[in-house]
């Protein structure tokens, strides 16, 4: 009888774990889509799942093609069942998509910068290539424009400059970034970095005791006496990161929007008040909340808070020790400043 019990228990189990897995699937997802060229993995997960950051957890790797986690346009994915569990996987076929009436060999060669990406890394990139966040410290430390030539105040492109401070022996590029604003936190008043702005590159090209020449090779405005350089970054952006939920609690907020606007859109970049120190990873998913208003109760003649309500996701693609960068994947009303941040 226990046997029997144990039996029926694990039964049940493996039927409740079919419909959890079930259920993760939007109830309008196609059976098979062909990949196409400007897709994204998120805009792929979210034909198929409810919830798109649960894609690596629905995956099935398929042995027989080199590198399954890279997707290209052309391969073809399929919802399968595999041990009575719904699964998603890829094809690497000739199989063409709507329209397309080409005929393809049956061997494609592909490089992997042809691979999808998770989100439009333009957009990342873009933002990283002219934004920095540092401490104030290290801008304090930082060697700093001293003057143009001919005694100018501001320079740009193809002029020769001079700059001052402590230049390191193996470094001989330097980004040049103005500072913006110094971010606090909403809530515990915590300072937790600064925004430096990139207008520019110099290449370091002689020194004579603390004074550097440098020659301006690229300005974005105006490079002014003051502005700081700092070590040019070699960031590799990985395009094959994947969405994921947060493994602890997370409570935040929005504390910027890219270039100061109110509203915030799809594919926009915000900064938050979570980091490294609170466990965040790139790739997770979070989801904006806007605070409920507060409203009079006529029959009580008493204020009453309405519940916050959930308005979109964002996915962190950054992260600091105290703060990080993220994009907007989804927004289903205008986000902003001070709106919510919580675990999806």
């Amino acid at each position: 009888m226990k046997k029997i019990m144990i039996a029926l228990a694990a039964v049940s189990l493996l039927s409740l774990m079919s419909w959890a897995d079930e259920s993760a699937f939007r109830s309008d997802h196609p059976d098979e889509y062909v990949v196409v060229k400007g897709d994204t993995l998120w805009d792929i997960s979210n034909r198929f799942l409810r919830t798109p950051w649960l894609w690596p957890e629905i995956w099935h790797i398929n042995p027989n093609i080199e590198n399954p986690h890279l997707i290209y346009p052309g391969d073809v994915i399929q919802m399968v069942y595999i041990d009575g569990q719904p699964r998603l996987t890829v094809e690497r076929t000739v199989k063409m998509a709507p329209g397309d009436t080409r005929l393809s060999p049956s061997v494609r060669v592909v490089s992997r910068e042809d691979a999808i990406t998770t989100i439009p890394l333009d957009r990342i990139n873009s933002f990283l290539s002219r934004s920095r966040i540092v401490t104030d410290a290290e801008l304090e430390a930082a060697s700093y424009m001293l003057a143009g030539p001919e005694q100018r105040v501001i320079v740009g492109a193809g002029d020769r400059a001079y700059a001052r401070g402590e230049f390191a022996d193996d470094i001989h590029t330097y980004g040049v970034y103005r500072r913006e604003r110094a971010y606090i936190d909403p809530v515990t008043k915590e300072y937790l970095g600064t925004h430096a702005k990139n207008v520019g590159t110099v290449n370091l090209i002689a020194t004579e005791g603390d004074v550097g020449t440098v020659n301006v090779v690229r300005s974005s405005e105006e490079l002014r006496p003051t502005d700081r350089l700092l070590p040019s970054e070699q960031l590799a952006m990985d395009s094959t990161f994947y969405p994921s939920a947060p493994d602890a609690p997370i409570e935040g907020v929005i504390m910027e929007v890219e270039g100061g606007v109110a509203n915030v859109g799809k594919m926009d970049v915000v900064m938050i008040n979570r980091g490294d120190r609170e466990g965040l990873l790139v790739g997770n998913v979070l989801a904006v909340y806007k605070v409920g208003e507060t409203v009079r109760d006529r029959v009580t003649n008493r204020n009453v808070k309405l519940p916050d309500e959930r308005a979109g996701l964002v996915m962190v693609f950054r992260t600091f020790e105290k703060m990080s960068l993220a994009i907007v994947l989804e927004a289903e009303r205008p986000l902003g400043v001070n709106d919510r941040l919580r675990n999806p």
